[in-house]
């Protein structure tokens, strides 16, 4: 299983499914970080694009506006935000 899940544009009633509009927002200006997941995140990103490469190279991944994504727990990752992000997150 990929350690960096993508559902390109899934429909509103999946997004409703989930109760992504419920969730948090997090906001973050163009820029070049690592992280790492202790936990198990999904996102839906509402504006921006990102560049998503896990440390070990087995996964690099272009993330944009209209994505679900999810990132698997122990995830140790570069992020590389080409477009000022904007996204609804959910950990556990």
């Amino acid at each position: 299983m990929k350690a960096i899940q993508v559902e390109h544009q899934p429909d509103q009633s999946r997004l409703t499914e989930l109760g992504v509009y419920a969730w948090p927002i997090w906001e973050k200006a163009a820029s070049e970080f690592p992280w790492h997941y202790d936990e198990k995140e999904t996102a839906y990103i509402l504006e921006g694009e990102v560049i998503v490469t896990a440390d070990d190279g087995s996964e690099s991944v272009e993330i944009k506006a209209g994505d679900l994504v999810i990132f698997a727990a122990g995830l140790s990752c570069r992020w590389q935000i080409k477009q000022d992000l904007r996204k609804h997150y959910q950990f556990g």
